[in-house]
């Protein structure tokens, strides 16, 4: 079989995502005709009949085998084509990296650091999200995210890093701390700081000190833990933070583990063409020895790569 032109395929793709030749003449600035004639190319590179459109129909529809090969590119082509748009437009290689601000403050600089021992030349971009990652690397924004979601979705496989527990914290100047099975009660009536909605350690702390029918409502909401940790310092409130958060000199709050918790889930993923690439298979076991035992509890053993727990 003669080499595929990229053309082609492309072209067949926005055919059939938009259900017509003249749809994806206009998305690829085309004519027509030369989206039909595309397409009638690719199939016969295929031996086989890929759409089915009757003569001065507005719409087309997708044989069994046009419909096979769609789903098979959608939608890993559209990220791997805003993939390659970047590249060609950037001076320099760089990984485009998401993650909640707190992974980013508090653990991903020393992950940095030994990554860019390996690869000084290369540009990361960091952008500090949490509820959107997924859909950043979907439509191409990003190459990698870390996050404490699992999307279960297959063109973000996600590997599993570890886990980590959260904590209570407060002004120290509040007193002695409650057993934490009397932590919901007595967070009633206290100022409650933490995460804009929609986080998920917003959503946790919520649920967990609502669990016997209290209405929790937050005081202040902000981005990060380190904004939220800030305010709990300043006395204006309590708070749920992940445990790696607390500093041995952080004198002006008290904290206390939350083993009644469930630990929460820190997952690495990538755009699934991504993979095996060298910069992010490289991010990924960088991530394994400064992340997983030191910060993060370790997976268990034999671990699917991909499947959450």
């Amino acid at each position: 079989m003669s080499k595929i032109n990229l053309t082609l395929i492309q072209t067949f793709y926005e055919v059939a995502r938009h259900g017509s030749f003249s749809g994806a003449a206009r998305e690829l600035n085309l004519s027509y005709q030369s989206a039909s004639n595309h397409v009638r190319r690719l199939e016969q590179l295929l031996k086989g009949q890929l759409i089915e459109s009757e003569q001065g129909a507005k719409r087309i529809a997708l044989t069994p085998y046009g419909r096979a090969l769609y789903n098979q590119l959608n939608p890993e082509l559209s990220i791997m084509l805003e993939r390659l748009t970047k590249l060609v437009e950037s001076q320099r290689s760089s990984l485009r990296v998401g993650m909640p601000q707190a992974i980013f403050f508090y653990l991903f600089p020393s992950v940095l650091a030994s990554f860019r021992e390996s690869f000084p030349e290369l540009e990361v971009a960091a952008y500090e999200r949490d509820t959107v990652l997924a859909e950043m690397v979907k439509n191409g924004s990003l190459d990698v995210c870390i996050s404490e979601r699992y999307f279960g979705d297959p063109v973000v496989p996600q590997r599993l890093l570890g886990s980590y527990h959260l904590s209570l914290v407060y002004p120290a100047a509040w007193g002695a701390p409650p057993a934490q099975d009397d932590i919901p009660g007595w967070a009633v009536g206290r100022p409650f700081i933490t995460f804009e909605p929609g986080q998920t350690l917003r959503n946790l702390a919520i649920d967990f000190l609502g669990r016997d029918g209290a209405v929790i409502q937050p005081a202040i909401s902000t981005s990060g833990s380190s904004s939220v940790k800030r305010c709990v310092e300043k006395g204006l409130g309590f708070s749920i933070i992940p445990s790696w958060c607390i500093q041995p000199d952080d004198d002006t709050i008290t904290s206390v583990r939350l083993s009644n918790l469930p630990e929460v889930r820190v997952y690495f993923g990538s755009a699934s063409f991504l993979q095996n690439h060298p910069s992010v298979s490289a991010l990924f076991q960088t991530c394994q020895v400064e992340l997983a035992g030191p910060v993060l509890d370790r997976p268990p053993e034999n671990t699917p790569p991909y499947v959450a727990l």
